[in-house]
């Protein structure tokens, strides 16, 4: 089963994909081009390049941050309480149809 993820730039523009379970969001994003989403560390948690913004109604939904990834989202100009590193999101059938904001200063 693709799991269907909705990416949603700084213009509203939507990019919605079907992902495989236990890819991350990062791999996901990066083997379907959305833009916005380098993955430069290639999804090691150690540059930030990979900054999204989970929509409220799914932030529940995910496993805990860990140190590093919270040190990381603090260094990017669009943090906010919904910040994570796709990098650091493992897909599952859970997440089916989950909302993905791009930060602006990514794109």
């Amino acid at each position: 089963m693709m799991i269907k993820i909705n990416y949603i730039d700084h213009t509203g523009s939507t990019f919605e994909i079907g992902a495989s379970e236990g890819e991350t969001l990062m791999s996901a994003a990066t083997n379907n081009l959305i833009p916005g989403i380098d993955g430069d560390c290639g999804g090691n948690c150690a540059c930030g390049t990979c900054h999204v913004i989970i929509d409220e109604n799914w932030t529940g939904r995910l496993d805990s941050q860990n140190s590093e990834e919270i040190s990381l989202l603090q260094m990017t100009p669009d943090f906010n309480e919904h910040s994570r590193l796709a990098c650091q999101i493992v897909i599952t059938k859970e997440l089916h149809g989950i909302v993905v904001n791009l930060p602006e200063h990514q794109m």
